[in-house]
């Protein structure tokens, strides 16, 4: 098969009906590696790493609050361009996406502000400062939020889908302010330990636990994402013949192992 004939079969999988049953299998295996990967990463971090020299035990929510928070930011960046690929080529598809994707990442961007205000109190004696990258994750806590409520608000999907597309284009800005927010600011926020232009500054056990959580989350983030997309895509096209040729089947299955 060559390049153009690869790029139509990949492409086929942008009607709903044929991303579907390629979303219900897929699913089930980046779930099942999201929990090894999880455990496998708790354990590194919790029970293998050891202590930090300067901040002791407390340090060891980095395993959850830095994956957190990249997961926050590049999971906006995912509904964007989604959301860039639904306007342009007027996909369905694309939108459902960007909308799947949210809750997950407002989920982790409140998984990043909360594990970072338990770390904050011990550290820099509160749980909250005015902070440059705080404030703008705090912001896009909002952003997230305000993103599911414009998009569940207007009935009318077409309407809501492009509404939706442009908060998520416009607050794409806010990303690289969080991820810069530490270089161009004077802030209590330290700067990244992880840099693709830097040896880590951190010891290796802690390193590979940091990624495999990170990996986990990765996992994590495409089974709950496929799997709601796929309630999505069912909301949507329940009134044509498929949708009703898939519930039919699912039905006489429950029967079957009734």
């Amino acid at each position: 098969m060559n390049a153009p004939e690869r790029s139509r079969s990949l492409f086929r999988f942008a009607a709903p009906h044929n991303f579907y049953p390629l979303a219900g299998r897929l699913a089930p295996w980046f779930a099942a590696a999201a929990l090894v990967l999880t455990l496998a990463g708790l354990w590194l971090g919790l029970f293998v790493a050891p202590t930090d020299a300067t901040q002791g035990e407390v340090y060891r929510v980095i395993f959850i609050h830095v994956p957190a928070a990249w997961m926050s930011m590049f999971v906006y960046l995912m509904m964007a361009f989604w959301s860039g690929v639904g306007l342009v080529m007027n996909t369905r598809l694309s939108f459902i996406m960007s909308q799947a994707l949210a809750p997950t990442g407002a989920m982790f961007c409140f998984v990043a502000l909360w594990t970072g205000a338990l770390w904050g109190k011990p550290t820099w004696g509160a749980y909250w400062v005015w902070d440059a990258r705080l404030t703008s994750q705090l912001l896009l806590l909002f952003l997230y939020f305000g993103f599911i409520a414009l998009t569940r608000a207007i009935e009318d999907p077409r309407r809501a889908d492009r509404a939706g597309a442009i908060i998520a284009l416009v607050g794409a800005v806010n990303v690289p302010i969080i991820y810069f927010s530490v270089q161009w600011w004077n802030t209590l926020h330290q700067g990244a330990s992880v840099s693709v232009t830097k040896a880590p500054s951190m010891a290796t056990t802690m390193l590979v636990g940091m990624l495999v959580m990170a990996i986990a989350a990765w996992m994590y983030t495409i089974a709950v994402v496929l799997w709601r997309a796929r309630s999505m895509i069912l909301e949507r096209e329940r009134h044509t013949e498929w949708v009703g040729a898939v519930l039919e089947r699912e039905m006489q299955a429950k029967g079957g192992r009734a």
